[in-house]
């Protein structure tokens, strides 16, 4: 936890952290329970900017089923497992067709790599679109309620923690999958896209882009009292640059960062969404356009979307705030936790998103 305490005092700590937001989590329960019962998905949240791929959400794959496989990744920090979800189009070695692109989608406190699957949709999505889905599992080894440890400086560092592990099963699934190395993209829910901050930070020449649903930016604490503060008032104790304190790979011209947070979030404030486009703005070299769209899903949520475009017109930095939704994922399936039906579609729009942004740093993959 904070430089200089010991072990057992950090593990402590970190118990008190998981126990309450498992409390939070179960709170809100009773809301997400009666979210469940109005079922149904939105058509989409209104046109997407010109030149973006069209996305189709549905459960009928494409080229046939794909597969959802268990994996183990381990390194001098630890050991992780993980599901992996491989279109049908594609087997070990990339074999199969050009190379896919790869998204890792880190889940959220109390939820599993199935749960967490479920409740975006995400797999039906990327068998239509031939892209590989990693999901790293917290265990409760690690967190008694499963959350990635955002707030632990330990775990905010390039080469350390639990970042190493996310990057080394990156890179571990990239090699025997033949990803796409130019387009390879990280996305979370709460403590899993406070996560997802934190490797787009640590690790800029490795993801493309980054998603943050209902999460928090990299350095935003740095031990349970300052978590509790960011979490409660949205006041984060820091915003590192893109690039991290070692500065690895900081020299792109922006790190592309999509971002979804519900304004009645009780469990993470809202102001955390606007940390992070900040962090990912902060160290912008190009000059950024901003626009402000609104809409409202028929039967659900209204909602506000904030674009910033390069100089080329491609949108670099895209912000959704939903009015009246919590702590949940936008637009997610019913039988999956922490999710919305009432849209807008967090899933479609981050997959759109991440699928116009190519690395500019990686060469493209030979096949």
């Amino acid at each position: 936890m904070i430089a200089g305490e010991s072990a057992d005092r950090g593990g402590a700590a970190k118990g008190r952290l998981s126990r309450f937001l498992g409390a939070v989590g179960r709170r809100l329960g009773g809301l997400l329970g009666r979210l469940r019962g109005r079922g149904g998905q939105d058509d989409g949240p209104g046109p997407l900017p010109a030149g973006s791929p069209p996305l189709v959400r549905g459960s009928v794959p494409v080229r046939g089923p794909g597969q959802f496989l268990d994996g183990q990744y381990g390194n001098t920090a630890g050991r992780r497992s993980y599901k992996l979800y491989v279109p049908g189009l594609h087997g070990p070695g990339g074999q199969g067709g050009p190379p896919p692109p790869l998204l890792v989608m880190m889940h959220g406190c109390s939820q599993s790599p199935d749960d967490f699957a479920v409740g975006t949709g995400m797999n039906a999505l990327a068998e239509q679109h031939d892209c590989l889905v990693l999901y790293p599992a917290q265990p409760s080894s690690a967190n008694l309620s499963r959350c990635w440890n955002w707030f632990s400086p330990s775990d905010q560092q390039r080469d350390r923690g639990e970042p190493s592990l996310i990057a080394g099963m990156t890179r571990q699934v990239m090699a025997d999958y033949g990803a796409d190395p130019q387009r390879v993209y990280i996305a979370g829910l709460s403590a899993g896209g406070a996560a997802a901050a934190i490797m787009g930070i640590a690790y800029p020449d490795l993801y493309a882009a980054i998603g943050v649903h209902s999460g928090l930016a990299c350095g935003a604490a740095n031990g349970l009292l300052s978590a509790f503060t960011a979490m409660r008032s949205g006041e984060p104790l820091r915003v590192p640059p893109i690039g991290g304190r070692d500065g690895a790979a900081g020299g792109r011209e922006i790190m592309p960062t999509i971002v979804f947070h519900g304004d009645r979030d009780t469990t993470v404030h809202p102001t955390n969404g606007d940390r992070v486009i900040a962090q990912s703005k902060a160290t912008a070299r190009i000059t950024l356009d901003r626009q402000v769209q609104s809409g409202q899903v028929p039967d659900g949520h209204a909602w506000s979307r904030i674009v910033h475009t390069d100089p080329a017109g491609r949108v670099v930095l895209e912000q959704w705030v939903i009015h009246g939704a919590g702590h949940a994922w936008s637009g997610g399936c019913a039988k999956g936790s922490y999710s919305d039906p009432r849209g807008p579609d967090a899933t479609r729009e981050m997959l759109r998103f991440f699928l116009a942004q190519a690395h500019p740093d990686r060469a493209p993959s030979s096949g």
